[in-house]
């Protein structure tokens, strides 16, 4: 019997998956290991940068105005704007409050499914209820 050639069919698929990984492992092992600086190709990205979660952004929030648009790096809220509460899928329609304030709203099961559960920033430092 045969050794199967290198050339055929069924293994250049295989060996060019396993490229594609490798050269990909490369990238991020790279990306990684650079030293901070104040702008980066995967995190530490600017507003208005792409981006695919908020992990990547200075300001922790990777914006998206609609369900198809790219998401981008945005500004978080300020008091008094419209907020999102902090979401699992790290894309937001709002972006979540800045440090120190909170984001008040009514919550549902389904708006935290679709990314809708939005709110306003308030500060709550001195907040009571009779206020």
């Amino acid at each position: 019997m045969r050794e199967p050639c290198p050339l055929w069919p069924e293994n250049v698929a295989e060996n060019g998956m396993m490229r594609l990984l490798v050269i990909a492992l490369s990238v991020l092992a790279v990306a990684l290991a650079a030293p901070p600086q104040d702008k980066g190709l995967i995190i530490n990205l600017d507003n208005g940068e792409l981006c695919f979660i908020s992990m990547q952004c200075k300001s922790s929030c990777c914006h998206r105005s609609r369900g198809v648009s790219l998401a981008r790096c945005a500004p978080q809220a300020a008091e008094n704007q419209e907020c999102s509460k902090k979401s699992l899928y790290g894309t937001y329609y709002r972006c979540t409050c800045e440090s120190g304030l909170k984001c008040q709203g009514d919550l549902s099961i389904g708006g935290s499914i679709i990314n809708t559960n939005f709110g306003i920033c308030k500060d709550l430092r001195g907040w009571t209820s009779t206020d």
